[in-house]
């Protein structure tokens, strides 16, 4: 997984540009496609409108200052208005958003969160997006984006955040996990790099991302998991890589974890992700 930045602060308009949303604003729902390259860079920024962003190719990093999600092919993300993001993509990412005002949004989830995309749902998506900006609300167009919004309110979360600790020396040893997800470091070996005790790092890390160190890495090897699955990557390197003592022990953390076996998983299953 890429590391992340050293930041800090919360999810304000203040730390970053608004970007602005193209299309007839008078309507509740404005539609939009993009595609982007391999490695593009969506740098940070907010909307006055929520948007709801579904990966219908390619996989996502969508990133704020305390939180990371992982979006692959067929789930999509749920980010309220004025909430200051940026994305990351990874292979050809082709996005489908919908930006919703503050009328419509009403019942939505109130953070940021990934959600699993029904075959329905995503049949309206592409259905939505090609409707033209001035659509009639009170006609065929209007109703499609209010069972739109219906089917959203509908949608099971997934798994695949990862919180993010707020202090620089956190951040920084988060960095170096991040960049060596093999490594098998305990909590000891951690905290002797920032000149403190186990339990001192444990109560810290506990503290800022509100689960504990083990859990965090386990998240993030999680998360690279789904971003290599999404790209196609055999399940024995992938478990390899991430330094499993082997193929069968990454399945079984995977299954718990996401309620579907990781070959499943590449092939579209969604299974039942648990909140940690």
């Amino acid at each position: 997984m890429d590391t992340f930045p050293d930041r800090s602060g919360d999810n304000t308009t203040s730390s970053a540009p608004e970007s602005p949303v193209q299309g007839d604003l008078t309507r509740a729902v404005v539609t939009r496609r993009t595609a982007y390259e391999a490695g593009h860079h969506i740098t940070p920024h907010w909307h006055r409108r929520a948007q709801f962003a579904c990966a219908m190719e390619g996989t996502m990093r969508v990133r704020s200052a305390r939180r990371a999600w992982i979006v692959p092919p067929s789930r999509a993300v749920w980010i309220p208005a004025h909430t200051v993001h940026e994305i990351q993509m990874y292979g050809t990412v082709k996005m489908h958003s919908l930006y919703v005002d503050a009328a419509a949004a009403t019942g939505m989830p109130a953070a940021p969160v990934v959600l699993n995309v029904t075959p329905l749902l995503r049949e309206l998506i592409a259905r939505a997006v090609v409707t033209a900006p001035d659509y009639d609300e009170a006609g065929d167009e209007g109703l499609l984006m209010r069972l739109l919004l219906s089917e959203i309110r509908r949608l099971e979360p997934c798994a695949f955040d990862l919180p993010l600790p707020g202090s620089p020396d956190l951040v920084r040893l988060c960095e170096r996990i991040l960049a060596d997800l093999s490594a098998q470091r305990d909590c000891s070996a951690h905290a002797q790099e920032l000149g403190t005790s186990a339990r001192t790092l444990y109560r810290r890390f506990l503290r800022e991302t509100g689960i504990t160190f083990a859990r965090w890495k386990q998240q993030a090897r999680l998360l690279e998991s789904i971003r290599r699955l999404a790209a196609g990557a055999p399940v024995t390197a992938v478990a390899i890589d991430l330094g499993y003592e082997s193929p069968s022990a990454f399945s079984t953390m995977f299954r718990r974890a996401l309620g579907v076996a990781p070959r499943g998983f590449a092939a579209g299953e969604t299974g039942s992700a648990r909140r940690h």
